[in-house]
């Protein structure tokens, strides 16, 4: 037998046959020969039950530690289901369940692991191009010959370059933050008007250098939520409606509050998303088929990771009478 290999199997067999003989040896002493033959009887009968049933026991036990280790090895999923009760079963049970959590954590990081790659690979190309557009211009700059507004616009130029790159760098460092769960997002009670006021600031010039209105429909609203972070998201989505408006149109931001959410619409006039393009709105290096010539794919992505971040919702459509419209929500509570 196996079992006999196993130091505690032995150990107990020993004890209880010791038990067993002491017993005998008391019978013979207080009473006659047939309380001895009795003890030995039923002592052997009890040895006898208790080492098939402990034997079964450690078989179970070792057939569980061969599951274990073929798991280590990659070869099985161990098995839930059991139909014996007991203390045996649940531990099965429990290891089981442990091992499937561990086999999805293994896929997620997998997951995790290609997902890096794509975006690193993503990444690179971004900077790859505005990296080679500097490279061009400073070996334009080197020639002796060139006048000097050519080597002024040469260097501004590679100022709006290196520019872009700090963006791109910035943008991606904050996204890493919110991921990670380590951006430092105040829960403020704040007013939306405020809050439209500050992302449109930085939009003002470019809008009236580009002939298009920006109309801010806010009263009295408020939210919870962090000003600056927040504020960042808004002025990505109003970015993007201008960038895809025509000269002449119009962006507009809205608010309403209710007693579950307070909600904030951004709408332009311009063509509108592709029907294909609108799931994909948000995923990060997405680029539609609407996307501008300097278009990365990364402002929509960090507005909806600052806003989700917030317990909030953001959805994109083509708003009824033409143009993209971005809706947010920040309820009051966690729904």
């Amino acid at each position: 037998m196996r079992e006999l290999r196993n130091p505690d199997f032995c150990r107990e067999l020993g004890a209880y046959a010791a038990v067993t003989l002491a017993a005998a040896i008391a019978g013979w002493m207080a009473v006659s020969w047939p309380g001895v033959v009795a003890a030995l009887l039923s002592g052997a009968v009890f040895i006898l039950l208790h080492a098939v049933f402990t034997g079964r026991r450690y078989r179970a036990i070792a057939e569980l530690n061969g599951q274990i280790d073929r798991i280590l090895h990659g070869q099985e999923i161990l098995a839930i289901g059991h139909s014996d009760e007991g203390e045996l079963a649940i531990l099965r049970s429990e290891i089981g369940k442990m091992t499937l959590r561990l086999k999805e954590n293994a896929a997620a990081l997998q997951a995790d692991k290609l997902y890096l790659t794509r975006a690193m690979e993503d990444i690179f190309h971004q900077l790859r191009t505005p990296l080679t557009t500097m490279n061009l211009q400073l070996s334009l700059l080197a020639a002796e010959e060139l006048s000097y507004e050519r080597r002024m616009e040469l260097v501004r130029g590679m100022r709006r370059q290196l520019e872009h790159i700090s963006w791109l760098v910035e943008t991606l460092l904050k996204m890493s933050q919110l991921d990670a769960g380590t951006a430092p997002l105040h829960r403020d009670d704040i007013s939306v008007r405020e809050l439209a006021l500050r992302a449109a600031e930085p939009l003002v010039i470019p809008m009236e250098l580009r002939g298009q209105t920006l109309q801010i429909d806010v009263r009295e609203e408020r939210l919870t939520a962090d000003l600056l972070w927040t504020a960042e998201a808004i002025g990505n989505l109003l970015k993007n409606c201008m960038e895809h408006t025509p000269a002449g149109g119009t962006v507009t931001l809205t608010a309403e509050e209710t007693a579950i959410y307070t909600q904030l619409t951004v709408q332009d006039t311009g063509p509108g998303f592709e029907a294909a393009d609108i799931p994909h709105l948000f995923e990060r290096f997405y680029r539609g088929g609407n996307a501008g010539e300097g278009s990365i794919g990364i402002g929509l992505a960090m507005s909806r990771l600052v806003i989700a971040s917030q317990d909030g919702t953001i959805t994109a459509a083509n708003a009824p009478g033409g143009g993209a419209q971005f809706t947010i929500r920040f309820y009051k509570s966690v729904v």
